[in-house]
């Protein structure tokens, strides 16, 4: 069983990519083998409506044509199992290069057939964390969830299952003094870091045992 993880981020070693790996711990307790990519390691674009994908008798059906950065990416994910993608969230969204990296792995799974249906005949659980500097509270009021699902639905119709999990008032900064800040508290920013986003790694952690139990 393999497991792959991508992530959105442009920072490898923070809450996203801590995040992640809490969630492939929680897969390798079920006996998988995993593996981390990180996007901002790779040039490429998004889709480019070359629609190579879609010519009758593709030769590589379901997985994007055009050659970039992300062509190993892809083949690394259609031999997984369990995907789970991570993206700090920039501006209400996921970063550019996840939005660039979600159209590529989605279009070419999706067929132009009565229902638009999924090219897969298998199951692939799949699993998104975000993270961001917002607190919950804040996030619910400015309903940051119902703009993030953009690609949940698609993602479930395609593979078969998707759920997410949001770690918010993340810390952004060792130092805050560095930089102009006056909108975030820096202890309170350190205080949610050692009280909550350890919990937040337990929820990841479980989160990667789910979507193998989805198997």
């Amino acid at each position: 069983m393999k497991v792959l993880a991508i992530n959105g981020s442009p920072r490898k070693n923070r809450n996203t990519a801590v995040l992640l790996e809490s969630a492939l711990k929680g897969t390798s307790s079920k006996g998988a083998e995993t593996e981390m990519v990180h996007l901002y390691d790779f040039n490429f674009k998004g889709c480019i409506s070359c629609f190579a994908c879609k010519v009758k008798n593709c030769q590589r059906p379901g997985i994007c044509l055009y050659k970039d950065g992300l062509t190993p990416i892809f083949e690394k994910v259609m031999a997984a199992d369990v995907l789970v993608f991570g993206s700090p969230i920039y501006f209400e969204n996921v970063t550019g290069e996840m939005r660039s990296f979600l159209e590529r792995l989605m279009f070419p799974v999706l067929t132009y057939t009565e229902g638009f249906k999924s090219l897969l005949d298998k199951k692939v659980p799949i699993g998104f964390i975000y993270t961001m500097n917002v607190t919950k509270s804040f996030m619910e009021e400015a309903n940051y969830m119902s703009a993030l699902r953009f690609a949940e639905k698609d993602l479930e119709r395609l593979f078969g299952h998707c759920e997410s999990m949001a770690s918010n008032d993340t810390l952004q900064f060792d130092n805050y003094s560095k930089y102009l800040v006056t909108v975030f508290d820096e202890d309170k920013k350190k205080q949610v870091q050692k009280e909550q986003f350890p919990k937040d790694c337990e929820n990841a952690y479980e989160l990667g045992v789910r979507l193998v139990q989805q198997l």
